[in-house]
């Protein structure tokens, strides 16, 4: 028995950071608060502009007026990141959230308002977004020791997949039993928390005397470190790889109505099917940090959540829903996986004056990548058809993959930053950079 609970609690989510380090317990939670509202806004504004025009495409444009202002913001944000006191750019991020939650309360408390309007304060919302993201994630590092970032980044995970199962829920009833703008005043509270929360958490500036004072100077030396670094220029393709080919909720509705016939009410489920998944990936990580080939643990990641997109598409084939969501759990629970390997290795391997800069990289092609995808799962669901296309695309994300792995740069990757390739066949090493 004790010999059993041992090998369970060894599996179990390590939380030790949230216990031992303030800060980032306050971080955290903080997080975790704003996530929620912010997974509620995601669900009323797609209603409130449905709602006004009665178009899925104007629903569609939502993700373009949102994804266009994050990737531009997020080089400058990254630079930032790396000037900056870190909580110092959270604080004032975390204040012009507050302030865009409560434009969007004010105009669902005025009535109607204008298409316009909603577009313009999410497209700056998104901006904002994309300030605070960096320095977030660069932070993290000065909160807890080198070998608890794992847990940490598995921690922040757990965040992420509760606020994504639980926030939309909430707004679902709240929408439905109360006016919109309480759902978006319900927003600016949770930011207005996580400023709070703030409090506890200390200064943190990088290392600035090492920074170019141009601010093209700035961004140009972190694009050239990810370039030259092929470990972490690695990371980032084989993510991509991941969501361009193997990404296929764009073909869920098409799923939903036409194979599965569960209609509006069922397409919920296979939405939230990976995010349950990973949720429950997230809470058994307790084994990461004692995996040592982090690099070939992305690798076989990823390779997992194409095999398991590509059941995923077979089950749909045959229109079984219960498989067809069984296997998107699954892949859920790999990408999470991936997800907490990817963080650790651009967290050790990269030095602690860049983090800011390759945060904003990395939050480019993780926002990028996904919607990417959406495009080639919709392209090829009108050539194949939707069950065909998710067949093709997790199919081609396990080749890609394969392909990959016979490179050294990532394959090679040890934890603290070691590479089986040497420095000057990574390109860059973090003492050149």
């Amino acid at each position: 028995m004790a010999r059993r609970f041992g090998q369970a609690r060894a599996l179990a989510l390590d939380v030790s950071p949230l216990r031992e380090s303030v800060p980032f317990r306050a971080l955290w939670i903080g997080q975790v608060v704003s996530l929620a509202g912010s997974q509620m806004r995601s669900v009323a504004v797609p209603f409130q502009v449905f709602d006004i025009t009665d178009s899925v495409v104007a629903v569609g444009m939502i993700g373009l007026v949102e994804v266009v202002p994050l990737i531009m913001v997020s080089l400058v944000a990254g630079a930032i990141a790396d000037r900056k006191d870190r909580r110092w750019i959270m604080a004032r991020a975390h204040i012009g959230l507050i302030l865009t939650a409560g434009m969007l309360a004010a105009l669902a408390l005025g009535g109607s308002p204008p298409l316009w309007a909603i577009y313009v304060i999410t497209g700056v919302s998104a901006s904002i977004d994309a300030v605070d993201r960096p320095a977030r994630v660069a932070i993290i590092p000065s909160l807890v020791p080198l070998a608890k970032i794992p847990a940490a980044l598995a921690l922040r995970q757990v965040s992420f997949q509760t606020t994504q199962i639980v926030g939309p829920a909430i707004a679902g009833l709240m929408i439905a039993a109360f006016p919109l703008w309480i759902v978006y005043a319900i927003d600016a509270v949770s930011f207005a928390a996580a400023l709070i929360a703030l409090r506890w958490v200390p200064p943190s500036l990088p290392e600035a005397t090492q920074v170019p004072q141009r601010g093209l100077d700035v961004i140009r030396e972190g694009l050239s470190f990810v370039r030259r670094d092929r470990v972490i220029l690695s990371v980032f393709v084989v993510d991509l790889v991941a969501m361009i080919f193997g990404m296929p909720r764009a073909v869920f509705p098409a799923l939903a109505k036409r194979t599965f016939g569960i209609g509006a009410a069922g397409l919920g489920l296979l939405y939230s099917a990976p995010a349950v998944g990973a949720l429950l990936g997230a809470l058994t990580t307790g084994w990461v940090s004692r995996v040592s080939r982090r690099g070939r643990a992305v690798l076989i990641a990823v390779g997992l959540w194409g095999v398991f997109i590509l059941l995923a598409g077979v089950s749909s084939a045959a229109a079984l829903l219960i498989p067809t969501l069984v296997f998107l759990a699954l892949a859920g629970w790999s990408d999470v996986i991936s997800a907490v390997f990817r963080g650790t290795i651009l967290q050790e391997a990269t030095p602690d004056r860049l983090r800011g800069r390759v945060s904003a990289s990395n939050i480019m092609v993780v926002t990028g990548g996904p919607r990417l995808g959406d495009v080639e799962a919709g392209i090829a669901a009108g050539i194949l058809g939707a069950p065909l296309s998710v067949v093709v695309g997790g199919a081609a994300c396990v080749v890609l993959t394969l392909a990959l792995s016979l490179t050294r740069p990532l394959r090679g990757y040890k934890g603290g930053g070691t590479s089986a390739t040497p420095a000057d066949e990574r390109g860059g090493s973090i003492s050149s950079a």
